[in-house]
């Protein structure tokens, strides 16, 4: 991104990341409006700062760790003990799906749900973004062979807990 860029320019960048921005910002904070705020304050920043990007990454990858910071500022703002209203949930299309499939499913999905926003948002960006650790690792602003061992406790700790469920 060039250090003199147009309003212009920036507005059409804004239109084209705006929903991986605010996809990322609201696995954090699980709050439309405030996942909106942090990610409108990540964009005033990345322009504010737009001279400090190299190209060492992509830019939707600098702008996310942007936004991903500002999302864990909206974080330590809130009140100790805030619920979170929105929960997210996931509905299975496929009516195909054996009963069994589907609760274990679910019961993965509960479990997932029982992380910490951080691991939630790793598995993902990881996951269902399929974006490479190195990428993940900027925006989480960590080396990826720690995130690498992070995923695989991760998933240890997943399987254990639906073990867990199951056996219930």
């Amino acid at each position: 991104m060039k250090q003199n860029i147009s309003r212009k320019e920036y507005a059409r960048l804004v239109r084209e990341y705006a929903p991986q921005v605010l996809e990322l910002t609201m696995r954090l904070l699980r709050d439309c409006r405030e996942a909106e705020d942090a990610a409108q304050d990540a964009f005033v920043k990345a322009y504010e700062k737009r001279s400090s990007f190299r190209g060492e990454s992509s830019f939707l990858t600098w702008l996310q760790r942007i936004a991903y910071h500002e999302a864990l500022d909206h974080l330590r703002r809130r009140e100790p003990y805030m619920e979170d209203i929105d929960e997210l949930t996931m509905t299975m299309e496929d009516e195909d799906l054996s009963t069994q499939r589907e609760e274990r499913i679910l019961l993965m999905e509960e479990t997932v749900e029982e992380l910490s926003e951080k691991d939630q948002l790793l598995l993902h960006l990881f996951y269902y973004e399929d974006r490479p650790l190195r990428d993940i690792a900027y925006i989480m602003d960590t080396e990826p062979n720690t995130l690498s061992q992070r995923l695989s406790r991760l998933r240890k700790k997943l399987l254990l807990k639906i073990k867990e469920k199951e056996n219930e």
